[in-house]
């Protein structure tokens, strides 16, 4: 049959072997003293006559498309009939694992202590892990067949406080008399992907969860975090060889921790417990999800279609009295402490709190002096550049698999942008992916989040703001639509 669906899956290792690595996502140095959980790749791939659609979860905190790019280069000279542009990655957006850009952030002035990875090195391994992943999963197709599925667990949370003075605070204290409310709602459910082979025995599936898996941000161990867990989890129920392709929907807002409740009633999702307890969440609704569905019939000839598009979404500009502000700011806070020495209290600061017994993260304060040069660094260098480079642009991956939708964006994409494309998009179930193949995009927050202001809201926290995301969810249903037309 031309229009048979093949299916194949291929999971790969990561982690790096005897040695010692720095963790990728925070603004301070964390160098790995400890495995918590192995990291890993895991590759679906896809074909029904001519489509093609390949898609690989990375245990990371982001892919830069410098990457995506040298393995679709390794993978298409290693076989010819694989097209490149139908191979897309996104991260989970884990804070413990390897760094995936050589240089960036304010790590360049700590200096890597020696005998510790450079992440040139693990990108070289990376790459290959990823190629042959990829490779194993199009090699071990075979006819097979989807069913859709759909379950809700309690995972993701808004982390930005908002205050009477209409000022937004990253993980603020919601037990200030000021405290007004979160910025945003969080979203429970859980879209969900079964595959299944010509026997009907499962195979494995696509879990899409709008939360990052951040619970151990803050250690110091490598960690696949709660996503990871679940996968184990699922090979638990399923049998060893299931395979869960996990992805992260718009959660650029979200995190693991509820905090109007102000760890009071639960784990406070810091700590390894956190990890067990959200995978054992997101492990039991999609077994009843499951179950719901074991007896509606298997779709083995769905309907597939997919391309990719550039897409070009406008700059977040500064205003001239932004710029004007910024530059006056900087001169007054490096008059009473300069950048360099700035870091190093903010480093220092950190590590104090990292001491405090029994206190949860974040231990980086996002209001040091140090944090309040960057952002106005920012603006000035924005408002340099704005004229020259109008435009963001990035790769969008769209599929189409019976009455299913995945889209995928670069950006840390808060919570509304994404509630507008499920809402809008023809699609039965949309499955909005971030975090894909772009690394350095950042955060796209609502225009809300831009008024409130801080971390999350701010220019030095992404390269698109609101009006652009504006854009992309457009885009996103545009492009949706046209494959159900």
């Amino acid at each position: 049959m031309g229009n048979e669906l093949r299916i194949g899956w291929s999971e790969v290792d990561i982690t790096p072997e005897n040695c010692v690595v720095e963790l990728s996502g925070q603004y301070y140095q964390r160098v790995s003293e400890g495995i918590h959980s192995r990291i890993k790749a895991v590759a679906l791939a896809l074909s029904s006559g001519d489509t093609q659609y390949v898609s690989v979860c990375i245990d990371v905190v982001s892919i830069p498309e410098a990457v995506l790019n040298q393995v679709r280069q390794v993978v298409c000279s290693r076989c010819a009939e694989l097209r490149p542009g139908c191979i897309t990655m996104n991260a989970i957006h884990t804070h413990n694992a390897p760094y995936l850009t050589p240089g960036g952030l304010f790590r360049d002035w700590t200096p890597i202590s020696e005998g510790v990875l450079k992440p040139e090195d693990y990108i070289e391994f990376l790459v290959e892990k990823l190629s042959e992943v990829i490779l194993a999963a199009w090699s071990k197709r075979a006819a097979g067949g989807i069913r859709r599925a759909f379950g809700e667990a309690r995972i993701g949370h808004c982390r930005r406080a908002v205050y009477w003075d209409r000022t937004a605070e990253m993980y603020g204290d919601t037990t200030r008399d000021d405290f007004s409310g979160m910025e945003s709602g969080e979203d429970s459910g859980v879209e969900m992907l079964f595959t299944y082979d010509k026997s009907g025995v499962p195979t494995g599936m696509v879990v899409n969860v709008a939360c990052p898996s951040q619970v151990m941000e803050s250690t110091y161990v490598i960690s696949s975090d709660y996503m990871g867990a679940t996968r184990e989890r699922l090979k638990a129920r399923f049998g060893d060889g299931f395979t869960t392709l996990c992805q992260i929907s718009a959660a650029g807002c979200q995190s693991p921790r509820d905090l109007t409740r102000a760890y009071k009633t639960e784990p406070d999702f810091w700590h390894a417990d956190g990890v067990e307890e959200l995978s054992k969440r997101l492990d039991e609704a999609i077994g009843k999800a499951h179950d719901a569905i074991v007896d509606s019939p298997i779709d083995y000839a769905p309907v597939m279609k997919h391309f990719s598009k550039r897409v070009y979404l406008p700059l977040r500009r500064a205003s001239y009295l932004d710029y004007l502000e910024a530059k006056k700011n900087l001169v007054e806070l490096e008059a009473k402490l300069p950048v360099k020495e700035a870091f190093l209290d903010f480093c220092r600061e950190t590590k104090e709190n990292e001491k405090i017994p029994g206190r949860p993260g974040p231990y980086d304060s996002k209001l040091h002096h140090f944090v309040l040069i960057k952002n106005n660094e920012a603006v000035v260098k924005r408002y340099e550049i704005q004229d020259e480079t109008p435009n963001y642009d990035f790769e969008m991956q769209v599929l189409r698999l019976g009455d299913i939708a995945i889209v995928t964006n670069p950006f840390e994409l808060f919570l509304d942008f994404g509630q507008m494309i499920k809402a809008r998009a023809a699609s039965t179930q949309t499955f909005v992916v971030q975090l894909a193949a772009g690394s350095g995009a950042g955060y796209l927050p609502t225009k809300r989040a831009e008024r409130l202001g801080g971390y999350g809201g701010l220019i030095i926290n992404g390269k698109v703001g609101s009006d652009g995301g504006m854009k992309l969810v457009d885009e996103a249903v545009s492009a949706i639509d046209s494959l159900f037309s």
